[in-house]
């Protein structure tokens, strides 16, 4: 996600080649491990994009069992390139079933005009260049939008990064798919009311895992392995459970337009007690 933060990546932005026939690698020195127990992540080249892929894993310190969290949910995040939200130049996505991750992806996308800002090229590092020879968001998307159908979507801040699929669909005159989404954010808030924070970079230190900030992918794992936590540790069978447990309504994209993501009242029980 690009809009609303200011800090810099502290690792080797995104190194993009493009031949125009061949698409593009990226390559990138980055280490993930997954929720507290080492995942093997590397980038592999499908389609000319940049697929990050991971050995399964499941946060040790849950409290329930992957084969206790039934649903499919999919972590969704944007990168932009200028402040105007139809700018998207990546997307990373984190696709969980059964209550584990169990692949992450990342495309590159061109803007319109391939236009970008200083201020957004310095947060995630991507440039005009690096997307010159990439699809744009209709085309990239249309590889994703069948399985969004019947999966619950989740993203950290959500009211940025759909509002990115929105303005992005407005842009290029094409109707909004159908699906249920939560937000990260409003989930820890309530989770994990004590911390100073919840900005990824935070809740990945809160769950000891390494984090590349301003990477598509990495905040869209990062969101998913929280989400994940917060399941298990509240005991919660899925996101929906879990938000409903923490009196949170889910946003809804449908044709006609959007309901936002809100919370309902103040939880009677705190998410300790939610534990029991």
């Amino acid at each position: 996600m690009t809009c609303g933060r200011s800090d810099r990546r502290d690792t080797p932005s995104a190194l993009v080649k493009g031949d125009g026939h061949h698409g593009h690698e990226v390559d990138r020195d980055r280490e993930s491990h997954g929720f507290k127990l080492q995942t093997e992540l590397s980038i592999v080249k499908r389609r000319g994009q940049a697929v990050a892929r991971i050995r399964p894993a499941v946060y040790a310190g849950c409290m329930s069992s992957p084969a206790s969290f039934h649903e499919r949910a999919i972590a969704i995040d944007f990168e932009t390139a200028t402040e105007a939200r139809a700018s998207a130049c990546s997307v990373g996505l984190a696709f969980i079933e059964n209550g584990v991750v169990v692949r992450v992806e990342e495309r590159l996308i061109r803007p319109p005009g391939n236009r970008f800002s200083p201020f957004n090229t310095a947060i995630h590092g991507i440039r005009p260049e690096h997307v010159a020879f990439a699809p744009e968001f209709p085309e990239v998307m249309a590889e994703f939008f069948g399985d969004f159908e019947g999966a619950v979507m989740v993203a950290h801040n959500a009211a940025f990064d759909f509002s990115v699929i929105r303005a992005s669909l407005d842009f290029y005159g094409m109707p909004y798919p159908e699906f249920s989404y939560l937000c990260s954010v409003k989930l820890a808030q309530r989770h994990w009311p004590d911390l100073g924070s919840h900005r990824l970079n935070v809740l990945a230190a809160h769950l000891g895992l390494s984090f590349q900030h301003h990477n598509a992918a990495e905040d869209a794992r990062i969101c998913a392995q929280a989400c994940l936590a917060m399941a298990g540790q509240a005991g919660a069978s899925g996101l929906m459970d879990l938000a409903t447990r923490l009196a949170l309504n889910p946003g809804r994209l449908h044709r006609s337009g959007y309901d936002a993501c809100s919370f309902a009242r103040k939880p009677k029980k705190t998410a300790a007690a939610l534990q029991g």
